[in-house]
């Protein structure tokens, strides 16, 4: 495999494992705004490495980066949303959706007409979001619909963001354009203090330890992807193997999700099987995209 295929793989199973920790510190009361706070920041400092590989500064389009990096702050708050109070084999296999937002968005950049392929594949990932919204024999409450409308929104965002980074990032050279999108994310973030049911510091450590390894997972898998995207471009193929991300979700959650104490783990297996057979539906309309 190449670098640029291996890449999106390696972020895909990395995030699975980033998401269920994030959700474990969410549980234990760190809340949404503080989550995507820390899970920005963190992400902020962990691409500056980057600035080693030189670029250029373009001053006057000082707006891109800016642009680019609220994007990915709003799709940051929107994930952590959807997962606040749902479950992740819900929010994960949804997100997956970006893989066609970004298909649409290449294809309307470019002036093509949208394909027949991408139309029956929105059609079977619509199908995978009414298997994954699934309930079984018993009423669950578990916020589902709000669940799948933000993750559906912050594929969105995402999608608008990968496709702003493959076309802005060749002129400002990765060096440059990457560190200073996820810069700006990180400033916008500020914009959550205000929110914070209760200060950082009222934060346990016990919580502290889950809530840093998840948003260092979070930033590791991103820089993976991000990089990926901003050195080879080919947004949609890296969001292609990227979306798999779903079904290593579903599957951790099936498997190990007692080791973080994930309730899912106690929805039984029917519903747990309707979930992975929805986001195979969903990765079954990814791949039909690019045939």
């Amino acid at each position: 495999m190449t670098p640029s295929t291996l890449l999106p793989l390696l972020a895909a199973i990395v995030y699975a494992i980033g998401i269920l920790l994030v959700k474990r510190a969410a549980d234990l009361g760190v809340g949404v705004w503080r989550t995507a706070f820390v899970a920005n920041i963190v992400g902020a400092l962990s691409f500056q490495p980057l600035l080693l590989l030189g670029g250029t500064v373009h001053a006057h389009l000082w707006w891109q980066p800016v642009l680019v990096g609220f994007c990915f702050m709003l799709g940051q708050w929107l994930t952590f949303t959807s997962m606040d109070r749902g479950d992740v084999s819900v929010a994960t296999p949804v997100l997956g959706l970006k893989i066609l937002f970004v298909a649409v968005l290449v294809t309307l950049l470019g002036g093509e007409v949208l394909r027949p392929q991408l139309w029956i594949a929105a059609l079977l990932a619509t199908l995978g979001i009414a298997l994954l919204n699934r309930r079984g024999g018993h009423p669950m409450h578990h916020h589902v619909v709000r669940t799948i409308v933000c993750a559906a929104l912050a594929a969105a965002t995402y999608a608008i963001f990968d496709v702003l980074v493959q076309r802005w990032s060749p002129a400002w050279g990765v060096g440059r354009f990457v560190p200073l999108t996820m810069a700006a994310a990180g400033l916008f973030s500020c914009a959550f203090i205000p929110r914070f049911r209760a200060p950082l510091s009222t934060i346990s450590r016990p919580t502290w330890r889950w809530l840093l390894a998840g948003t260092a997972t979070m930033a590791a898998q991103s820089l993976l992807f991000v990089y990926t995207i901003a050195q080879w471009g080919h947004a949609a193929a890296a969001n292609v193997i990227y979306s798999s991300r779903g079904l290593w979700s579903v599957l951790l959650v099936w498997q190990v999700g007692h080791w973080v104490q994930n309730r899912e783990q106690h929805l039984g297996h029917r519903i747990l099987a309707w979930r992975f057979a929805g986001a195979t539906f969903m990765m079954a309309a990814i791949v039909l995209v690019f045939i």
